[in-house]
């Protein structure tokens, strides 16, 4: 494994087009939306899952020689989320071709809650902070707001006395028989240490602290510290980003009950994504006022609102809305376009792949 990553690293470029490659030649693949065909979907799904995990081989590359121990040996709680993506849309094949159009929504129930259970641990592991494309991109931008209370957690550091070389507690005195007494009991500790240990082991001290500083230790946030300090602001963020998380859940369980051509769980989940939306919004109003301009989002975070205002788009692929209208329109516009000679050609193309992925789910879920 080690030296797949070596080469990975020494030839991304040629990795990366590779996959790009690879990726654009599946969309090729023949009979790739026939409901019998799991063939071409498990070589999307496959290609997929090997390009992301070249792109974490590299973007883990590390900086230096020293930091090559810092790699992380556990899987990454958004790699993990980038991995379920590819692979769910071969799990809503295979699970359509072995137990039908209704009951495969069972499966995708079950992926779309694993789903929910990483995203919210994602969400308490980086001190509730907002989910970038869905927990996929780690959120790594730092604000104010998100510092822990002050000083807490930190030890009391000791005073030294300059002219002994002696650390005594904070708020001894030293020159009174109890810090007299405490200053000969170090020292006599240090000494002590010191004739104990060979010199040798000194040196192999000092060079580990000199190649491996101390990791600086971050502290989450619990829930109830972070609604404390945030107040009615933080609940509405905290609320808002749970609803984002549970949207597609939500609607799937929904379409499970009711079936696709119901409206009932189009409404649901565009009200929720309404509702959340709002929430997030409202922790940024009234910034002008001194106690709200500790809550403010970031730049990355501000693209990812508008990034998930963007997938409301994707309701006009979903059914009912789909079969009613936007199929209607699809198709007038394939009529009209029809007789141009090369415009007309790539038009037919594009609609047949829009009503082709509009029968999957994971292509217009948004999730």
């Amino acid at each position: 494994m080690e030296a797949y990553k070596r080469w990975v690293r020494r030839n991304r470029d040629y990795v990366r087009q590779l996959s790009s490659l690879a990726s654009g030649m599946t969309w090729l693949l023949p009979e790739r939306f026939a409901a019998s065909e799991i063939g071409p979907e498990a070589v999307s799904s496959i290609l997929g899952m090997v390009t992301t995990v070249n792109e974490h081989i590299i973007e883990t590359t590390p900086t230096s020689v020293h930091t090559s121990s810092a790699e992380t040996s556990f899987l990454p709680l958004s790699l993990c989320l980038t991995l379920l993506r590819d692979l769910e849309t071969l799990i809503e094949v295979v699970a359509e071709q072995l137990y039908g159009e209704d009951k495969k929504w069972n499966l995708i129930a079950l992926t779309e809650a694993a789903k929910v259970c990483v995203r919210l641990a994602a969400f308490r592991t980086t001190g509730y902070k907002m989910l970038l494309q869905g927990g996929e991109t780690e959120n790594l931008e730092h604000s104010d707001d998100l510092s822990p209370q002050g000083n807490m957690g930190h030890l009391r550091k000791p005073i030294q006395n300059q002219g002994l070389g002696v650390n005594h507690p904070q708020g001894l005195n030293s020159w009174n028989l109890e810090g007299r007494a405490m200053s000969a009991l170090s020292s006599f500790g240090q000494n002590a240490r010191m004739v104990s240990e060979p010199t040798w082991l000194h040196r192999v001290q000092q060079q580990q602290a000199i190649l491996e500083p101390p990791a600086k230790i971050i502290r989450t946030p619990s829930l109830s510290t972070f609604l404390s300090e945030k107040g009615i602001r933080g609940g509405l963020f905290v609320t808002g980003e749970t609803m984002f998380v549970l949207r597609p859940l939500i609607y799937v369980l929904l379409v499970r009950k009711y079936g696709t051509q119901s409206w009932f769980p189009w409404f649901i989940s565009l009200a929720v994504d309404l509702i959340g939306n709002s929430m997030l919004s409202a922790t940024t109003m009234s910034q002008d006022s001194r106690n709200d301009q500790h809550f403010q989002f970031s730049r990355s975070e501000k693209d990812e609102l508008k990034r998930r205002k963007l997938l409301w788009v994707l309701y006009l692929m979903r059914d009912p809305f789909f079969s009613k209208y936007t199929r209607r329109r699809l198709e007038s516009t394939q009529k009209t376009v029809e007789p141009v000679p090369i415009v007309g050609f790539f038009a037919e193309k594009l609609i047949e792949l829009l009503i082709g992925a509009q029968t999957r789910y994971t292509y217009m879920s948004g999730s």
